[in-house]
């Protein structure tokens, strides 16, 4: 088949003890892709296995190997590997076999038209467990109710970006859960196309249940950062005011109860466990997202970047 474009691809697949896979994925990229000018970008996020002696000893010249530091997590390996992809078309996927390359050149007949700005799949017959469907599930209703983003699936790692769009992203922390989203309010236009699922070949999820609660913090972060980043008080003092008034109508109801009607509120813990449960909430939320705009602006006023890279091999085994 003849390509749709002559432009460099970069893969970019963050891996992170796949050592029983990152050799067939690597054999089933190189025949989806054949006649295409690319190149593979394999981020190790530290991994514990011997995924790094596995790529290496490929010793194959399509394949560049970045080695973090220690493990960042999937957010930040995938912001390595798009830090250095050359490609005007950036694509990204996992290392689990759970996505097929042969999609690729499908998805890439839309981007390279100039319309789409972002491809990303929508996963055909999901062969996953419901431990990892249900916090999707979650994912998914959550921001098509609290965004204008009609995304089906949002958790699908095979997508197809324009370098100008994957570029422009600012990931952290486990935000790409929401990449899709964050891609959207940069104005970016978007494809959804079908694609084909697997289950995983070899290894074990990193994925639990723990997710719903990542997902819907890293949501209300995001929501945040977007929609109130300027003006905070329109966030936070729309609650103080409502917790002033909570606050009055309550003590009124005590000084009723204590002076109309002679009864004792010293002996009703009730209410001062509500109030600090409530209070307490409130200031960990908040704390949690100064301490977060703190950290983005401790790395971008100084253009540092939140991961550090041990070494970068291109290949045949040379140190880039």
């Amino acid at each position: 088949m003849q390509p749709v474009t002559n432009a460099l691809l970069s893969i970019v697949v963050p891996l992170y003890n796949e050592q029983d896979n990152v050799e067939l994925l690597t054999q089933k990229i190189h025949e989806s892709l054949t006649g295409y000018h690319y190149q593979i970008i394999y981020v190790d996020d530290f991994s514990t296995d011997s995924t790094k002696k596995v790529v290496g000893d490929m010793n194959d010249d399509f394949v560049t190997l970045i080695e973090l530091k220690k493990n960042y997590g999937q957010s930040l390996a995938l912001a390595a590997g798009i830090d250095h992809a050359q490609g005007e078309y950036i694509i990204t996927m996992d290392g689990d076999l759970q996505n097929d390359p042969s999609d690729i050149p499908k998805m890439l007949g839309f981007a390279v038209g100039g319309e789409y700005d972002l491809i990303t799949g929508i996963r055909q017959k999901r062969k996953d467990s419901l431990i990892k469907k249900i916090p999707s599930k979650i994912a998914n209703f959550l921001v098509r109710r609290v965004t204008k983003l009609n995304i089906k699936d949002n958790g699908c790692a095979l997508k197809i970006f324009t370098k100008e769009i994957a570029k422009g992203l600012n990931l952290y922390g486990e935000m790409h859960r929401f990449i899709t989203l964050l891609a959207f309010l940069e104005g970016a236009q978007i494809k959804q196309v079908p694609v084909k699922h697997h289950a995983r070949h070899a290894g074990k999820s990193k994925y639990g249940l723990e997710r719903v609660f990542k997902v819907v913090a890293d949501m209300m972060l995001l929501l945040f950062i977007r929609k109130y980043f300027q003006r905070p008080i329109h966030l936070f003092g729309i609650f103080g005011v409502l917790l002033i008034i909570l606050g009055i109508l309550i003590e009124t109801y005590l000084l009723i109860v204590k002076f109309g009607f002679g009864q004792d509120i010293g002996t009703r813990p009730l209410l001062i466990f509500g109030m600090m449960f409530i209070l307490g909430g409130i200031q960990l939320f908040t704390i949690g997202i100064v301490m977060e705009l703190l950290i983005r602006t401790y790395y971008e006023s100084q253009s540092k970047r939140p991961y550090r890279i041990k070494k970068i091999t291109i290949g045949d085994g040379k140190a880039a």
